[in-house]
C-alpha cells in the first residue's frame, strides 16, 4: 500500500515551510539585490548626465570670444567647466559629485561651427565589490560598468 504525501495534521508537514523558504529565498534575494544595483546604476547615470549637461551649459555661455561669433576655450573657462562637471561648483570646491569621478573623466572641446562638446567616462562600481571572484578557475572577473555622457551645445 503507497503511503500519500498530504499533510493532514501538523505533525505531517513539519519541515515542509522550512524547505520552501529554503528553496524560494536565494531567489527573492537575487532579485531583490538586481533591483538595487539596476537603480544604483540608474541613478548615477543620470547623476553623470545632468552634471555634464550644466557643465555644457557653462561652457556654451562662457566659450564666445565677445561678439566675434568664434568659440575661445580658455585654460580658466576649461578648468571652471571640469570643476562643474565633477563637484557641481565653478570653484571646485566639495565633494565629487558621484564616487571616483575625477577632472581626468571630464573632456572639454571645440566642435568647431560654434559648437562645444562636454564628455564624461565614468566607471560604475556595484556594491557587491569590483571583482567577482572565480573561486579557482582563473583571475577573479571585473565588475565594473563603463558609463559615458556627452553634451554638445551651440555656444553663446
Amino acid at each position: 500500500m503507497m503511503r500519500r504525501l498530504d499533510c493532514y495534521s501538523r505533525r505531517d508537514c513539519r519541515g515542509v515551510a522550512a524547505l520552501e523558504v529554503a528553496i524560494a529565498l536565494p531567489v527573492l534575494l537575487f532579485l531583490m539585490m538586481a533591483t538595487v544595483e539596476i537603480g544604483r546604476l540608474l541613478a548615477q547615470y543620470d547623476a553623470l548626465t545632468k552634471s555634464v549637461r550644466g557643465a555644457a551649459r557653462y561652457l556654451a555661455s562662457n566659450a564666445l570670444l565677445g561678439t566675434t561669433g568664434v568659440v575661445n576655450i580658455s585654460p580658466a573657462v576649461q578648468s571652471a567647466t571640469v570643476n562643474l562637471a565633477v563637484t557641481g561648483n565653478v570653484t571646485g570646491t566639495g565633494g565629487a559629485l558621484l564616487p571616483g569621478l575625477v577632472p581626468g573623466n571630464i573632456t572639454v572641446s571645440n566642435q568647431g561651427a560654434g559648437y562645444v562638446a562636454v564628455s564624461a567616462t565614468y566607471t560604475y562600481q556595484p556594491l557587491l565589490g569590483a571583482t567577482l571572484p572565480n573561486f579557482g578557475n582563473g583571475a577573479p572577473r571585473a565588475f565594473g560598468i563603463a558609463l559615458n555622457a556627452t553634451v554638445v551645445m551651440r555656444a553663446l
